[in-house]
C-alpha cells in the first residue's frame, strides 16, 4: 500500500528490495552511489529536522578533522620505517 503524495512514499519505493533472513542483518537492494546519496540525504534530513543534532554533528566533524590532521602530520614527519614493522606479511600471502 503506497500512500501517494505522502512523506513515506520514497520508503515504500524501496520496500520490495528489503530482504530479511533469520539470524542475518537487514539488507537493502541499493548499490554504490545510490547508498551514498541516501546516507547524505539522511544526515541532511536529521540536521534540518533536529536542530539540537547540529551541535553534536559539528563537534564530531571538528574531532574528525583534528584526528585526521594529527595523523597526517605524524606520518609526514615521523614515517613508519621498514624495520619498525614486525610482521610484514600478517596473512602469509
Amino acid at each position: 500500500m503506497v500512500l501517494k503524495g505522502s512523506l513515506c512514499e520514497p520508503f515504500f519505493l524501496f520496500w520490495h528490495k528489503i530482504s530479511v533472513d533469520v539470524g542475518m542483518a537487514i539488507r537493502f537492494g541499493m548499490k554504490g552511489g545510490t547508498s551514498l546519496i541516501v546516507a547524505v540525504a539522511v544526515v541532511a534530513a536529521v540536521l534540518i529536522f533536529f536542530p539540537a543534532y547540529r551541535l553534536f554533528f559539528g563537534i564530531s566533524v571538528l574531532i574528525g578533522i583534528a584526528v585526521a590532521g594529527i595523523l597526517y602530520l605524524r606520518n609526514k614527519y615521523l614515517p613508519v620505517k621498514e624495520e619498525d614493522v614486525d610482521n610484514k606479511r600478517p596473512l602469509g600471502l
